[in-house]
């Protein structure tokens, strides 16, 4: 390995202190934000918050300090069926029920991966990355067809939030602990040949305690109660969760919607599915799977399902080019290369194959501004951050940002066309966990 000179450093001191525009941006960026400082009006135009097709939709929710986001999206979609079945103004569904159930499910899975990996060495990369990984709050729209297809759906009124399920970072630090200590007690239950299914089912209940301790208790029935718009008041005794999903939607999940990819990377060709071993949550389920498709045709069938009026659950990249207390996800509303001298630019492909970007945000598409020849050119976001920001919590996402940033969408299967469909068949392409399509939500 070369060593950096300090001749070299002194060269770079010398350019640095006589550059006039670099001294201008150190006098800058001494008391403002580099996003203060690099933000244009240039952007503004492509977010003005006007759709020519418009979803209506409820009121935003708010997931707080919790990385629950890939529930409240879904959750939101389905409330939309039950409201106006209901003839209901305002209604949530329960997102604390879902991820009491999704927390539950993943710590056994990651307690049966232990145990399908205990002949490896602790130095093993995949034991390693699982075990560094742990669990977390985020997820993928499969997991969350696994949860309602085993638990079912409660309204928020049978299982509140807690502070712990709104707060997230210092549980999740101690279940993970748990699941570390319970890996070790694994392997070594294993390497002496005794009952690994009694020390996990010991660890498991360890953990529905806690669960229970900072979730509550996941209701087995409860009476659904609501008023509608009408004034009129209902009620549906004795519901069990599975009753009121099944009676309340007529989602048919698994069979229904599919999930789609944009991953412009040479290792995984579009028409083709593609998998992500051990990413899951309900062991025994099916794996989660993606097609990979061009984004011209991804975008063109989320406007086919928006232009019907059914919004649109997906995932992007919600850390790059955004301005939070406006709403806004634009390609243009920052400048850091013309103002920094530096250039950061690089492709989609590029920035997943250095581990760039990744999706890391769910939300609902809502809305779409169509020009004069029908291509997108902003699309309006439900998010799932309190209404403070945007227009009371409604975002607006410019063209270049969706391109760039957004890598998966859940669409009805009745909108993909023959080729689309043929390639639901191919068998999927298999991949680490740590590959950037394994990233969740």
């Amino acid at each position: 390995m070369n060593n950096v000179s300090l001749s070299l450093i002194e060269k770079f001191r010398d350019q640095t202190e006589n550059s006039a525009f670099d001294r201008a941006m150190t006098n800058a960026l001494t008391k403002h934000n580099v996003k203060d400082v690099a933000f244009t009006n240039r952007g503004l135009e492509e977010a003005q918050f006007a759709f020519s097709v418009n979803v209506p939709t409820m009121e935003v929710t708010n997931q707080k300090q919790s990385g629950r986001c890939w529930i409240f999206a879904a959750l939101n979609l389905f409330r939309e069926e039950i409201a106006e079945k209901c003839n209901i103004e305002k209604f949530e569904l329960s997102q604390n029920y879902i991820a009491f159930w999704d927390k539950f499910e993943k710590i056994n899975f990651f307690y049966e991966s232990m145990i399908e990996l205990a002949d490896r060495p602790l130095t093993d990369r995949l034991v390693i990355y699982l075990l560094d990984s742990g669990i977390g709050d985020g997820g993928q729209w499969n997991m969350l067809v696994n949860l309602v297809e085993k638990y079912g759906l409660v309204p928020k009124a049978a299982m509140q939030e807690t502070f712990q399920s709104s707060h997230t970072r210092d549980m999740n630090r101690l279940i993970n602990t748990l699941l570390r200590k319970g890996a070790l007690d694994l392997r070594k239950a294993y390497s002496e040949g005794s009952d690994v299914m009694q020390v996990k089912e010991k660890y498991l209940l360890d953990a529905y305690r806690l669960l229970t301790m900072c979730f509550g208790v996941p209701p087995k029935s409860f009476d659904f109660e609501y008023t509608d718009k009408d004034d009129a008041y209902h009620i549906d005794r004795g519901l069990t969760p599975i009753e009121f999903a099944r009676k309340y939607t007529s989602l048919n999940l698994r069979s229904d919607y599919v999930g789609i990819i944009n991953s412009p990377t040479e290792d995984k060709p579009f028409y083709q599915q593609i998998t992500i071993d051990y990413l899951g949550n309900v062991a025994g389920a099916p794996p989660v799977t993606y097609l990979n498709l061009p984004m011209e045709e991804i975008k063109d069938l989320i406007v086919k399902q928006l232009q019907d009026g059914k919004p649109v659950w997906f995932g992007s990249d919600v850390g790059s080019m955004g301005e939070r207390s406006m709403g806004i996800w634009s390609d243009k509303i920052y400048d850091f290369d013309g103002t920094l001298g530096i250039d950061f630019s690089m492709t989609k492909e590029e920035r997943l194959n250095i581990r760039e970007s990744a999706m890391n945000h769910a939300m609902v598409i809502t809305g779409v501004n169509l020009d004069e020849n029908g291509v997108p050119n902003r699309w309006k976001i439900e998010n799932s951050w309190s209404d403070q920001n945007g227009e009371k919590g409604y975002y607006v996402m410019n063209a270049g940002w969706f391109d760039k940033f957004v890598y998966q969408a859940v669409i009805e299967k009745s909108y993909l066309n023959e080729k689309q469909l043929e390639a639901l068949q191919t068998e999927p392409m298999h991949f680490m966990p740590w590959d950037p399509m394994g990233t969740l939500a």
